[in-house]
């Protein structure tokens, strides 16, 4: 498998809206949807600060995305960390047909990698129904700090669950 993670670009977008749509019933990612705004909306948003995409032999199956922090998980992630230098891993999902090859995990990789370079902390929030992602975001080294009900989640869904990984990456293991 030729496998290749590069920064996204314009054209890349309505291949991930296709991308996403395809794999949403599997996933329940988004957990909204249809979305309430455009898909390309909710893929490029803004306080985007870097975005990148997966492509399997040529073929764009997969994104991830840093945030600045909005106004409504910065409280809560100052509450529970005691900074504000943090930065969100965003908009991670890859194309059902490549769940499990390590896709999803270099562009998890590749964003995180970005985040620490820059000094800051890398943050995530998560809606519990996605039980698969937060048991790999688990399984990554990720911890729950946090949970909080915002807005635009329906008052019968679960908390959004806030998750910070440590400041810098583990020490190696001789």
């Amino acid at each position: 498998m030729s496998l290749l993670v590069r920064e996204r670009r314009p054209e890349d977008v309505p291949l991930l809206a296709q991308a996403l749509a395809e794999q949403q019933a599997a996933t329940q990612y988004p957990v909204r949807w249809p979305l309430p705004i455009p898909v390309e909306d909710f893929l490029v948003r803004p306080g985007e600060e870097r975005a990148w995409v997966a492509e399997v032999e040529g073929r764009v199956v997969g994104h991830v995305a840093v945030h600045t922090l909005g106004d409504g998980l910065r409280g809560p992630f100052l509450d529970a960390l005691g900074t504000d230098e943090l930065a969100e891993l965003a908009v991670l999902f890859v194309a059902g047909d490549v769940v499990g090859t390590g896709v999803g995990g270099r562009l998890h990789d590749t964003a995180v990698e970005w985040i620490r370079a820059s000094g800051r902390r890398p943050v995530l929030d998560v809606v519990p129904v996605h039980a698969r992602a937060v048991a790999v975001y688990r399984h990554r080294g990720w911890q729950v700090v946090g949970e909080v009900q915002p807005v635009w989640l329906a008052e019968d869904f679960p908390t959004l669950v806030l998750m910070a990984l440590s400041a810098r990456p583990p020490a190696a293991r001789p």
